[in-house]
């Protein structure tokens, strides 16, 4: 079995259960999944792990995103992007590109977000896209999202092309929506690309096509990302003696029994690797009891 995260460009027309399901044609195995929907006709970052990555999905789908998008300005429609039916045209000579800027600059920060009708989010276990193809609106509650920077990248109005970043949950078509409704004149989503997904950029992302011909040649580990990777960002610890033993089996171990020269505080998250330098987990610091307590597993001894 294949292990680890492959950077997807996904294209327009594919869901992100589509690229899963080729995937799994492609590799030839079924433990693949995807870390954050997008929609249809968007493209961009779509990291999927495989095999043992695949408790990395919640974690990746936690993360800041970026996105390049086109806002376009005196049009509303029921999907909130180019894509649906319009509901309301309205006139755009009266904007300013100063005036546009400012109302957009004022989305910078927390918001209160509610989610579009046209969404995969559930009420009663039902999707709300479901709902919404029966012609059946319902109340949705106001979720606080963040938006750390909204770049105007150009202004040729009433379109306006942006890149935001964001934290989780937040819907692009639907801050274009509310930035038409600030303005008076009503707006949609035009075009989205996701750029990039934690450290994925969609420089390095490749396209099914591209992957389909790595796997042909037995060349995929060269764009295959290692789980270890994924974390790099902590400390390295490399456990001696009986310690290697506690490690497959998930127990804690005494700080004594890792081998690291670096200083840890409370709570420090660690990449924790066997004698042989394979990668175990992620644990957790305890620094009065000095002792390190699982809080991932990713190592598998039968394998």
């Amino acid at each position: 079995m294949i292990h680890g995260v492959l950077n997807v460009y996904k294209e327009k027309g594919y869901t992100s259960h589509d690229v899963v399901a080729k995937l799994r044609g492609i590799v030839g195995q079924k433990k693949i999944g995807h870390t954050g929907t997008l929609d249809p006709d968007a493209m961009g970052v779509l990291p999927v792990c495989l095999g043992k990555a695949t408790k990395l999905c919640d974690m990746l789908t936690d993360k800041n995103k970026t996105y390049e998008t086109v806002l376009l300005l005196g049009q509303v429609t029921d999907t909130q992007d180019i894509s649906g039916s319009v509901l309301e045209r309205k006139t755009t000579d009266y904007l300013t590109e100063e005036k546009v800027k400012e109302a957009i600059e004022e989305f910078v920060g927390v918001y209160e977000q509610i989610p579009p009708m046209y969404s995969a989010l559930k009420v009663n276990g039902k999707k709300l896209y479901e709902l919404a193809r029966q012609g059946i609106e319902i109340e949705r509650k106001a979720r606080q999202v963040q938006i750390y920077e909204i770049y105007i990248k150009e202004m040729d109005l009433p379109r306006v092309k942006m890149e935001v970043t964001c934290s989780k949950g937040t819907y692009i078509r639907t801050l274009c929506h509310d930035i038409g409704k600030k303005l008076q004149c009503g707006g949609c989503m035009e075009e989205l690309i996701r750029t990039r997904v934690s450290s994925f950029c969609i420089e390095n992302s490749f396209s099914l096509e591209q992957i389909t011909q790595f796997q042909d040649e037995n060349r995929l580990k060269e764009i295959l990302v290692p789980i270890d990777k994924m974390f790099l960002q902590y400390k390295k610890i490399v456990v001696q003696g009986k310690a290697v033993s506690l490690v497959y089996n998930g127990n804690p171990f005494l700080r004594r029994q890792g081998k690291t020269i670096d200083e840890l505080s409370e709570g420090e998250l660690v990449r924790v690797y066997d004698n042989q330098d394979r990668f175990i987990g992620i644990y957790a610091y305890n620094e009065e009891k000095e002792v390190f307590k699982l809080v991932k597993m990713f190592f598998d001894k039968g394998e």
